[in-house]
């Protein structure tokens, strides 16, 4: 079994959580390099102050639920700046995540004659996001475009780094590309009209973090979880700067996925096959990496990389964020088939063979595949 071993991402030298601040965090790719600007009120610097890509025209993508709320002024905001900005608003969900939604981006570009100097505008969570970055990267064979993520997880986790894709019927994110904004602009006072659903789910993808990459980060979380829950400004400026630190350093050294990215998808082997197996939507994607989480530190246990304690503190952890800490049954006559049937089908895989991102002790991961029936022990076990 071939594995992957990744060593402590460097620890974050920037100031203490304490004060609420802005923050920008860059990721270094070269010339596709660019920045995450973290703060309140920054969509109303979209106007000016924030460096956004010159273009013929805007299209901001949202959904029907985020343009209500910011489509208005994230409009007037780009007309300062583009010579004619258009929108385009979708349905909101991740069962509409698809190539039927993903048509309705490229019928907007092209009814409106939009050329390859367009600029695509993603305000909303990892859906908008994700559709929006494969819209800009297909259209006329790529164009530039902008993440906004109004939601916790998007702004910690799915804006950063360049992923992106659709569900498929069987798997998901399975059709995509790797393509970079130009820029992240997540703007913390969106998050206050998230539900508190939304926020949990949100809070896995921040999380997962701590126990691949940063003990002290976890010890925070541990600490401050409840302000997070109660949106406590400062406790969320820290909580998504930590996050796109790590996920940044972490990019910037594998922006492809050919081995240490892949630590960055802790819990979600097995939470894409909750999300799968119980129908796009049903479960939050944040909901799933909550379950995952809890299977794929359990696995760890089992294979003798980390100790039942620190499994016990990290579903603690998890349950005290307002997450599930176990699986729901995919199959009544063989679930945990029905769960390794599912993960065959994860990007990680290979050969047929499921590779898990693992807790190889405290605060470090590692990618290893693991045998089929010590899987189905720890899915029998986690599972409702």
């Amino acid at each position: 079994m071939s594995e992957t071993v990744v060593d402590l991402v460097p620890t974050s030298q920037s100031a203490s959580p304490a004060e609420f601040a802005s923050y920008r965090v860059s990721i270094d790719l070269g010339d596709r390099s660019y920045g995450i600007e973290i703060g309140a009120g920054l969509l109303g610097l979209l106007q000016e102050g924030l460096e956004l890509p010159s273009g013929t025209s805007a299209l901001v993508v949202t959904n029907d639920t985020v343009g209500p709320l910011y489509g208005a002024q994230v409009v007037e905001a780009l007309r300062k700046r583009y010579p004619v900005v258009h929108t385009v608003q979708l349905p909101d969900g991740e069962e509409f995540k698809g190539w039927e939604t993903l048509q309705r981006i490229f019928d907007a570009l092209l009814t409106h004659g939009c050329d390859r100097k367009a600029v695509l505008f993603a305000l909303g969570g990892g859906v908008i996001g994700d559709m929006t970055g494969f819209a800009a990267a297909t259209y006329m064979r790529g164009v530039p475009f902008v993440q906004i993520p109004t939601t916790l997880l998007a702004q910690v986790d799915s804006s950063v780094g360049g992923k992106t894709a659709i569900n498929h019927p069987l798997g998901k994110n399975m059709v995509g590309a790797f393509y970079q904004p130009r820029l992240v602009v997540c703007d913390l006072a969106t998050l206050d009209t998230l539900s508190p659903r939304e926020m949990s789910a949100g809070l896995a993808e921040v999380l997962k973090y701590g126990p691949i990459a940063d003990m002290e980060f976890m010890q925070w979380l541990e600490s401050s979880i409840d302000a997070l829950r109660s949106r406590d400004r400062a406790a969320l400026a820290h909580a998504v700067r930590r996050s796109c630190e790590i996920k940044a350093w972490v990019v910037s050294q594998d922006e492809r996925e050919g081995g240490l990215r892949a630590i960055l998808n802790f819990g979600h082997t097995f939470g894409h096959a909750i999300e799968a197996g119980m129908g796009y939507g049903v479960w939050l994607h944040g909901e799933g990496v909550g379950a995952g989480m809890v299977m794929a530190a359990e696995l760890s246990r089992r294979l003798g990389l980390v100790d039942g304690a620190f499994v016990q503190r990290l579903i603690t952890l998890i349950e005290r964020a307002g997450l599930p800490i176990r699986g729901p049954v995919l199959d009544a006559t063989d679930n945990a088939g029905r769960y390794l049937e599912l993960m065959r089908i994860d990007k990680k895989s290979e050969a047929g063979e499921i590779r898990f991102v693992l807790i190889d002790g405290p605060g470090k991961a590692i990618v290893r595949a693991a045998p089929d029936q010590l899987v189905r022990d720890v899915i029998d076990a986690c599972c409702a």
